[in-house]
């Protein structure tokens, strides 16, 4: 029998995508709070990452950082290989790793194109690859989980709000959605749970220019009904729940965490 407290992620091994800032460090830390041991990818920020592992490491739990491209097969491989290595084999791959290249259409170049879709996309279809043949090689542990493995994406908004000025980063999370959704029906009869979270405005790095401008917190905050901008924990929190036995039953779905931007808020009182 899996723990008794359904939240619990004990004796059991995450690695995280792009887990050196932002959200990916948050879901990262909020694994590692329900009880995981974590495996830290970065691509760029080694000092990043390694900020990220001693967080984890201040709970009390083992993490490794390790460097690597998301859009790369062999680095993808090496991710999971050295998370075997020096933690156990993985049950848990968040595949969080994203990246914006913004233009508006007639001014995109070829490869600010299939540089968001490299990352976002390929770089999602070859998580998920790698980590089912790993859940498949690992097998079950009702000990610890129900399930034999949880993927989960980090979508968007975006993969159902239309995003002018950047239809790279729309499509690719767009092409993410049906992606987590084929994945899900292919492999759920396996035991393996895949799922993903849709963040709205969340305060990280990517958006800072944009909320810290004048009349940049406003403009955004126009679009969130529940009136903040949501914090990278938010996600974390959410991830860390869909990793779990709590939510055993949840196959397939996105879970929006968007403060409500998902509901067209610009037709509150219109139309």
């Amino acid at each position: 029998m899996a723990s008794s407290d359904l939240h619990s992620l004990a004796g059991q091994v995450a690695v995280v995508t792009g887990a050196s800032a932002g959200i990916g460090r948050a879901c990262a830390v909020e694994l590692a709070r329900a009880g995981a041991d974590v495996a830290v990818n970065y691509h760029g920020s080694r000092e990043g990452a390694e900020e990220t592992v001693a967080m984890i490491r201040d709970l009390g739990r083992r993490a490794i950082a390790v460097q690597g491209d998301v859009g790369a097969e062999a680095d993808v491989a090496r991710l999971f290989d050295e998370a075997q290595e020096r933690l156990a084999p993985v049950d848990i791959a968040v595949s969080n790793a994203g990246l914006q290249r913004d233009a508006a259409l007639a001014d995109m170049s070829l490869e600010d194109w299939e540089t968001v879709i490299r990352t976002n996309l390929t770089g999602g279809f070859l998580m998920a690859r790698e980590a089912v043949r790993r859940f498949r090689t690992k097998g079950r542990r009702p000990e610890v989980s129900r399930a034999l493995g949880k993927l989960i994406f980090d979508s968007s908004v975006h993969q159902r709000i239309p995003w002018a000025f950047h239809v790279n980063y729309a499509a690719s999370k767009g092409g993410l959605k049906l992606l987590m959704e084929s994945v899900a029906q292919e492999v759920a009869a396996e035991g393996i749970r895949v799922n993903a979270v849709a963040p709205g405005a969340i305060a990280t790095d990517i958006n800072r220019s944009e909320r810290e401008k004048e009349g940049g917190r406003e403009a955004m905050l126009a679009l969130i009904p529940h009136g903040r901008v949501g914090d990278p924990e938010d996600v974390g929190r959410v991830v860390a729940f869909l990793a779990s036995d709590a939510s055993d039953y949840i196959v397939g779905q996105t879970l929006f965490v968007d403060g409500g931007m998902a509901l067209y808020p610009g037709f509150r009182g219109n139309g």
